[in-house]
């Protein structure tokens, strides 16, 4: 599903300057601003005193609350996107604590399992519940400036704050103290002053019950402000949802997002891994699972997917981890041995490698990707899976790519770029990273993209049109308008291919995230005229 999103939404980055060589606050202040390119500057080199090497380590300042910050700076001033950075950070506390070292200029006391645990927590849920941790900041403030203003570390102690003692109901007041220190060491006195502060008004509000949160009142604008505070999304998606659900929908799709989400472990059969195998394996470890009820080789993790990575059960290629709605629109694919399929926009390969994993050794998977990097990653988790035998990588520009070609394919799954706004749970910061005017350019690459896949299908053949968004425009909407450019295909009904509680009136596939407890996606099965 990755064709250059980059060249296609580009969420504004911010500026900052970090002092990486002591603790003290750089003599200019960290101001919020907007440029294109940016990222936290770790250039500047100033050499050390005896006096900074004695206070490399810190142990005053909680672990993972340091680490927590340093890994939001680089998520909202860097652009990274938080599940990929988590991926990086698992099972790794000394390549954590480099980091906070570059960007602090100290350490502290290593990472254990529970403090890793913690920053999984503490980072997930506060670019979450962001907008709504801002609103309870700002109003805590002396006035709006100053929260305006307010250079972005100390933000992000701010956030960690609140949120540990409004969401996660932490001892407050060694809340209090452990960020006050942080924000000391990390800034200097008055910022430890600052937190201090604002974190005890909030203690005392909190206990009287009386936390400054906006009314559910006034017209359909003011009560959609008010909702993006209370669930913290921004306003334009809960206009949206609102307009197509209904606000009672709409708020338990935003409390869905809003919760820790869970994995699904999908057992690798191209190795020769059944469902039980695996089984087996997570009993070994003590991982808590359950089976999947829609698919035979899945299984629901809530917690305990770090114990999976450390085993080493991913990187050995005895499992992937890959949501059952993902799983369900291979199922709409439905591959055959002997089969021809070509996944169009196919990196990082989820679906590539289930798809193989289902041809039972006669057929081959083609995937197209205009990411080099991405499908080299692709080929490498190919051999650990050693399915790829079944597949072969193409690097091009689909739209290219279809023109140029001569070959049609058995079938052709075309898995979009997309708003993403099905997977908000597990993509935590892509909220932040969207916005309304995105949509109208995603939609013209959508339609290019599935004129394109449509050259490839041979006479009798398949086109499925997949998503991993909820949003009527990218889904229906789409293939309605592809099906009055072209003719020469027809609905194909997916309900022989998947359980018919996630089948639409018009035969397409569709997840819903709250009444199906999964990824939102679609799939559309559309067949060429012989």
């Amino acid at each position: 599903m990755n064709i250059s999103m980059a060249q296609v939404v580009s969420p504004p980055t911010i500026l900052v300057s970090v002092d990486t060589q002591t603790h003290k606050a750089s003599s200019k202040p960290l101001k919020r601003t907007h440029k294109s390119n940016t990222s936290i500057s770790t250039k500047r080199k100033v050499p050390r005193s005896p006096l900074d090497r004695t206070q490399k380590l810190n142990l005053e300042v909680s672990p993972h609350r340091a680490v927590s910050a340093v890994r939001l700076m680089r998520i909202e001033l860097g652009g990274a996107f938080a599940d990929l950075l988590n991926e990086k950070g698992k099972g790794s506390g000394d390549n954590e604590m480099a980091y906070v070292e570059r960007s602090l200029g100290f350490r502290t006391k290593a990472l254990d399992d529970r403090d890793l645990r913690l920053v999984t927590d503490v980072v997930g849920g506060a670019i979450r519940w962001r907008r709504y941790l801002d609103h309870l900041i700002c109003s805590l403030c002396h006035d709006e400036n100053t929260f305006r203003s307010m250079e972005p570390l100390l933000l992000q102690i701010l956030r960690i704050g609140v949120y540990e003692i409004v969401k996660l109901d932490m001892p407050p007041y060694a809340v209090v103290d452990e960020n006050v220190t942080l924000a000391k060491v990390a800034l200097r006195p008055g910022a430890g002053n600052l937190v201090n502060g604002i974190l005890r008004k909030l203690v005392r509000v909190k206990e009287n019950n009386s936390l400054p949160l906006p009314k559910l009142e006034g017209d359909d604008r003011a009560q959609a402000r008010a909702l993006a505070i209370l669930y913290s999304h921004p306003v334009w998606m809960v206009r949206r949802w609102t307009k197509y659900l209904g606000q009672e929908e709409a708020i338990k799709l935003m409390v869905w997002n809003n919760s820790q989400p869970s994995f699904s472990l999908r057992a690798n059969t191209g190795k020769g891994v059944t469902r039980a195998d695996l089984v087996t394996q997570l009993n070994v470890l003590k991982v808590p699972h359950e089976l999947s009820l829609h698919l035979d080789d899945f299984i629901r993790v809530k917690t305990g997917l770090q114990n999976v990575i450390q085993a080493g059960l991913l990187k050995e290629g005895v499992c992937a981890v890959q949501d059952e709605s993902a799983g369900l629109v291979v199922s709409v694919v439905d591959p055959q041995p002997g089969e021809s399929i070509v996944d169009c926009c196919a990196a990082p390969g989820g679906k590539t490698m289930y798809m193989a994993s289902r041809l039972n050794g006669q057929g081959m998977v083609y995937a197209i990707d205009i990411n080099k990097g991405r499908l080299r990653i692709l080929t490498e988790t190919a051999k650990s899976h050693q399915v790829n035998s079944f597949i072969t990588t193409i690097e091009a520009d689909l739209r290219l790519f279809a023109d140029s070609n001569v070959v049609n394919y058995d079938k052709v799954l075309l898995d979009a770029p997309c708003s993403g706004l099905g997977v908000l749970s597990k993509k935590a910061d892509l909220r932040w990273n969207r916005r309304l005017e995105d949509l109208e350019q995603l939609k013209n690459l959508q339609d290019e993209l599935l004129d394109a896949a449509s050259l490839l299908v041979k006479p009798g053949g398949v086109l499925i049109y997949s998503t991993c968004s909820i949003d009527p425009e990218e889904n229906e909407e789409r293939v309605d308008a592809f099906l009055l450019r072209h003719p020469e295909f027809c609905i194909d009904p997916a309900d022989r291919f998947v359980p018919s509680d996630f089948i639409t009136k018009r035969g397409f596939y569709s997840s819903d995230p709250v009444k199906h407890s999964l990824d939102g996606a679609f799939a559309a099965r559309l067949v060429r005229a012989l």
